[in-house]
């Protein structure tokens, strides 16, 4: 057979091309819902994302483009001196030392009292467990205001006034009820027959807890501590109230330093101040924001 013949012929022994899809069409209601919604979040991203844009700029900015200007301009200058005198005009350092402290302390006090809280609660158990419970989430609603006055008073009596632990203490309590809900619902999704499997080897409680329920907490103690930091690192209430002593102040406390005589703030400073001190709380969440998301949802999907 001549390889004309195969040419001619070769055409008839090849299958027919599939039919390409149809794409379908999308309906006007699901491409106007999708359109809102990405304006939305673009919206929200932008708000969310200029304030810090320009609390950068603006430490950038001389005193007198800043006050000469438009406050919310593009800068004509650009300064380090900023951050210069942010840290002669207050003890900026020693306050974020502080902050750290009481930052660090709350949170381990934090995680340990609250695991081992849903860990008896919802592992454990035991008689009235849903009550005590119950009880623990009476906590969320309780205002940090009423307690001000009385935990004033007993840490005049005992000694703990104007130190670290007076700002611990209280931080760690009024958190404890949130961190207890999330790790309760958290070990409810946990199978039984890991815990099974550990007792049939002998494990007690507190080997079970270390060896099974503490590794698989990883991302549910990442979200504690991050919602938790936010609002420890910015306190200042209970460090405006149980603080005497200027080596003890912490951040938003030694803020209070940039305001001179007759009210006058040296405001390039203080934005330069509040950017140092917001920097590495938010380094940390865009590192971890991926376990936190993982934590907030183990309790909500079965795994």
């Amino acid at each position: 057979m001549t390889s004309a013949t195969l040419t001619r012929e070769s055409p008839a022994t090849l299958p027919p091309a599939p039919a390409s899809p149809q794409r379908r069409s999308i309906p006007p209601r699901i491409r106007v819902q999708r359109t809102l919604l990405t304006v939305t979040i673009i919206l929200i991203v932008i708000v969310q994302v200029y304030p810090l844009a320009w609390l950068l700029i603006t430490s950038f900015r001389t005193a007198s483009d800043f006050a000469g200007g438009n406050p919310f301009a593009f800068p004509t200058e650009f300064t380090l001196e900023n951050y210069g005198r942010a840290f002669a005009t207050g003890n900026l350092g020693l306050n974020i030392v502080n902050s750290l402290i009481v930052t660090l302390g709350a949170s381990l006090l934090i995680v340990v009292a609250g695991m081992m809280a849903a860990y008896a609660l919802q592992v454990l158990g035991f008689r009235f467990s849903g009550f005590v419970r119950a009880l623990f989430l009476l906590g969320i609603i309780v205002p940090v205001q009423i307690a001000l006055v009385p935990l004033f008073i007993d840490y005049s009596q005992v000694g703990l006034l104007d130190t670290h632990l007076s700002m611990i203490i209280p931080l760690a309590a009024f958190a404890l009820p949130m961190s207890v809900y999330l790790f309760s619902s958290f070990y409810e999704y946990i199978p039984r027959e890991n815990y099974e499997a550990g007792s049939l080897d002998g494990a007690g409680p507190y080997r079970i807890f270390a060896q099974i329920t503490l590794p698989l907490s990883v991302n549910t103690i990442i979200t504690v501590v991050l919602v938790n930091s936010i609002f420890i690192w910015n306190d200042f209430i209970f460090a405006n109230t149980f603080v005497l002593s200027d080596g003890l102040k912490t951040i938003p406390l030694g803020l209070q330093n940039y305001i001179g005589a007759m009210g006058n703030t040296d405001w390039t400073a203080t934005f330069a101040a509040v950017c140092v001190t917001v920097t590495p709380l938010l380094l940390v969440f865009l590192v971890l924001n991926k376990a936190m998301i993982q934590g907030l949802e183990s309790g909500a999907t079965k795994g």
